[in-house]
């Protein structure tokens, strides 16, 4: 392959896939950035359009990757599917469809054109784990009727299409299982809890803690996970799955506190019931991304918070 390489991203309006065209551009790459805008946003991409200081090397096209494309490309980053609970439970076919689907079409795109593919699954893959940290050796343990299974499962299931996609048609693949991030261009309104607890804060509204709160999550800063993904597409030595995510666990209660000292929010506490089939842990073994990526992440949550506290200050 050339130094400089044309790459396509499916979701590249995204939250993330908008932050992998920054990266790519970077880079020196040649990107076309492919979206529905079901729930990216053409504003996370708007400082690229007609952008002279990247030299005509960026493109948009909207497209829904549940139907067929035809795009020549080297590398193909497949991004496109609502990732949070609120959006993708909203419809939960129209998710399963793009998770199945969109990976079908992108890989068979990426076979024609002789392009390396790379999914992106998701921790989510594990379900309510058993296990903590999550290695990739891990089978999960996910309800597969559940309210969350359009996205679990889809996911799941993406997996298994794009791996056999590469025993049976050699097609060039890498895959990850993306962990909690977090950063500026989040949807101020897609349930996660970073976003749900920053705009509260913000509002003065109170915080929504699920359960007791002492469930965990792992918070991976946006900047160190693109990091990771550009690494992963680079390298040539492993397919996957790799995790990439933070391993240093907090629970909602302690990142709640964080938020309301670092916002000076006079917010309070107000305790939910637990969603059905929500984990109560989330904590990656990185350490297949350590050897074979020489990744790991470098931003800490307090610093990752007061960015993208002032995102959505400016946002709201």
């Amino acid at each position: 392959m050339s130094s400089k390489m044309k790459v396509l991203i499916t979701g590249g309006a995204g939250f993330l896939g908008s932050h992998l065209c920054d990266k790519m551009l970077e880079n020196g790459h040649e990107v076309i950035a492919l979206d529905n805008l079901q729930t990216g946003s053409l504003k996370n991409i708007a400082h690229l359009q007609g952008n002279p200081k990247i030299n005509k090397r960026f493109s948009f096209i909207k497209h829904d990757v549940t139907k067929p494309y035809n795009i020549k490309a080297d590398w193909v980053f497949n991004f496109a599917c609502p990732a949070s609970p609120v959006h993708y439970q909203k419809d939960p076919l129209k998710t399963l469809r793009t998770s199945l689907w969109g990976a079908d079409y992108g890989c068979q795109n990426a076979i024609k054109h002789g392009a390396r593919f790379l999914q992106a699954s998701t921790s989510e893959v594990y379900g309510d784990p058993l296990q903590s940290p999550q290695k990739e050796s891990y089978w999960g343990h996910v309800n597969p009727i559940g309210p969350r299974a359009c996205y679990d499962e889809g996911k799941r299931a993406a997996e298994t299409l794009c791996v056999d996609y590469h025993k049976q048609e050699g097609l060039d693949l890498r895959i990850i299982r993306i962990f909690n991030t977090y950063g500026p261009r989040m949807h101020p309104h897609d349930g996660r809890v970073v976003s749900n607890f920053i705009v509260q804060a913000l509002k003065g509204e109170p915080i929504t803690i699920y359960g007791k709160g002492k469930q965990t999550r792992s918070f991976c800063f946006v900047s160190d996970l693109i990091d990771g993904i550009a690494k992963m597409m680079e390298q040539s030595n492993a397919v996957g799955p790799i995790n990439l995510g933070n391993p240093h666990e907090f629970t909602m209660i302690e990142l709640a506190e964080r938020v309301l000292r670092l916002t000076g929010s006079i917010s309070k506490l107000k305790f939910l019931p637990l969603p059905i089939d929500d984990p109560k842990q989330r904590k990656p073994d990185i350490s297949k991304a350590k050897k074979v990526l020489d990744w790991t992440p470098k931003v800490e949550l307090e610093e990752g918070l007061c960015e993208t506290i002032e995102y959505f200050s400016a946002v709201l």
